[in-house]
């Protein structure tokens, strides 16, 4: 098996408040973060294959595919958004960067099988770096 890695960037800001707080304990949980007119970051995202080489290519998976459903299902409804207000998946969640991980993954799942039928590749890993310091990783699938 063959791990395959693509990167790829885009900037959006958001707002970190859970309307299920007081605004206290939401200035407590997200401090800075939970600024009312938001903040921004350039988010680094590495989507991830697995599969076996094919023999006659050489390849584990075409990544011109793989940009094709990344941008149409992630850079493009994201890119220069504020993700609270101009994505819908994030109207009544508090789009974190576990929860932003989770978005992208069900976004390219529901693709997937479209893209790069079964068995090979398979989605193996979806990694969101926030910043510098912060990055969040989620499998694949559930």
């Amino acid at each position: 098996m063959i791990r395959v890695t693509r990167r790829y960037r885009f900037s959006a800001s958001h707002r970190l408040h859970s309307a299920a707080l007081t605004e206290s304990e939401n200035r407590e949980l997200y401090g800075k973060c939970n600024s009312p007119y938001g903040h921004g970051h350039d988010y680094l995202i590495e989507v991830s294959a697995r599969g076996p080489r094919d023999r006659e290519s050489g390849l584990a998976l075409n990544t011109g595919d793989l940009d094709r459903l990344v941008m149409e299902e992630v850079l493009l409804p994201f890119q220069h958004r504020n993700l609270n207000l101009d994505v819908p998946a994030f109207a009544d969640l508090v789009p974190t960067t576990e929860d932003l991980a989770a978005e992208v993954r069900r976004r390219l799942s529901r693709r997937w099988s479209e893209i790069f039928p079964a068995p090979w590749p398979v989605l193996d890993r979806i990694r969101i770096h926030e910043t510098r310091r912060n990055a969040v990783e989620l499998p694949g699938s559930l």
